[in-house]
């Protein structure tokens, strides 16, 4: 019988070590997900707030990151600004697909005077990517961007149109500015965009002096009014800022900046200051008011739904009823909240906040904030 004797033990003993130390590093990696890498072409913007928080650090999920738009399917534009068109972006939208601009090298604003609406069966996806130097505006006349997969003039493509999985639409790298949906009379709130089905997605975009209906219990989402996202998948908001400065914010009845009904959100590096929740007599609505008022950033409102806030600053927002700056009602108490590497400060108005200032929640609501400063 062979024998090892002390110098083969140790080299042994040291190949058994590098044996186990890979394993180890083989299994971190494999509970590691990988992060999304992208610039922020709005992170300097020529005029206006910058895209995003700039003291986020949060990591970014590949799924909530921006879209290759590398090869479009559409670009509105011949490389000046006055080919740049509302009518050209309108039917792009209408197409579907991947759309990018080209209308030269300095920022440039596009006024429409009626809402680009996404028609359910033109694509599975649609990406619509401002480079940077895209202004999509309402004129301050009219919302600028609709999805709805229960529109039947949108053309219905399934028999459950409230949860299907498509299309998926992204808003990257561009600014929505001066959206007015009180015109609407089907489908009220979302100033700048209005969502129902599918998935939605902004990334790397800025929203500026959008509104809604200024009153009413339920109505709201200055700048975004969300509903039904496939599957209950979050909505990701990415990088984004809502006002971001004075003179810029967003306001309507509940949800200055964002608004749902039984809708989740993953709100990532992102930056809301300055809009207002002007209803009054908040949800429902107190005896001789018409109600509103809750929400200065974030209206939620549903059943099982939640709410994530990543890298965010929450800062200067302001309403006449609740939530200063997060309105989070979850009627069956099943939703919760999750607040991490955050700040929420200076939110003024409104009281009913059980727990944490400026967040108006059920007293069972489970929130759990981490690294985070609210105040």
């Amino acid at each position: 019988m062979m024998h090892a004797n002390q110098t083969d033990l140790k080299k042994i003993s040291f190949y058994i070590f590098l044996l186990l130390l890979s394993f180890l590093v083989m299994c971190k990696g494999d509970h590691t997900s990988p992060n999304a890498e992208f610039i922020n072409p709005l992170a300097n913007p020529q005029e206006g707030p910058p895209a995003g928080n700039p003291g986020g650090t949060s990591p970014v999920p590949p799924e909530a990151g921006p879209e290759d738009v590398s090869k479009p399917d559409h670009i509105i534009g011949d490389g000046t600004p006055r080919s740049c068109t509302a009518d050209a972006f309108v039917k792009a939208v209408a197409l579907g697909g991947k759309i990018t601009f080209n209308c030269g090298p300095e920022a440039v604003k596009i006024v429409l005077s009626k809402p680009a609406k996404v028609f359910n069966d033109a694509s599975q996806n649609i990406v619509i990517d401002g480079g940077g130097l895209v202004t999509l505006s309402g004129g301050g006349k009219s919302r600028i961007l609709y999805m709805n997969t229960c529109d039947q003039d949108q053309h219905w493509t399934t028999s459950h149109c409230q949860d299907q999985e498509s299309p998926r639409l992204t808003v990257q790298n561009i600014t929505f500015a001066d959206g007015n949906s009180r015109n609407e009379t089907g489908y009220d709130g979302g100033g700048a965009i209005w969502v129902r089905g599918g998935r939605f997605k902004a990334v790397n975009c800025r929203f500026f002096n959008n509104t809604c209906d200024s009153l009413g219990p339920d109505v709201g989402g200055a700048a975004i009014r969300v509903f039904s996202q496939y599957n209950n998948l979050p909505v990701y908001i990415v990088n984004c800022t809502f006002g971001g400065a004075p003179g810029y914010g967003n306001f309507g009845s509940n949800g200055g900046g964002i608004s749902s009904i039984g809708v989740s959100w993953t709100i990532i590096n992102s930056l809301f200051s300055y809009n207002r929740a002007i209803g009054n007599g908040g949800n429902p609505s107190q005896t001789g008011t018409p109600g509103g008022g809750s929400g200065g950033a974030i209206y939620n409102d549903g059943n099982t739904m939640t709410l994530t806030i990543l890298g965010t600053l929450i800062e200067n927002n302001k309403v006449n009823s609740y939530g200063s700056a997060i309105f989070f009602v979850t009627n069956d108490h099943s939703g919760n909240i999750r607040i991490d590497n955050s700040i929420i400060r200076k939110n003024s108005g409104g009281s009913w906040y059980p727990v944490y200032p400026a967040i108006s929640m059920h007293s069972d609501t489970k929130c759990v904030v981490t690294n985070s400063t609210i105040e």
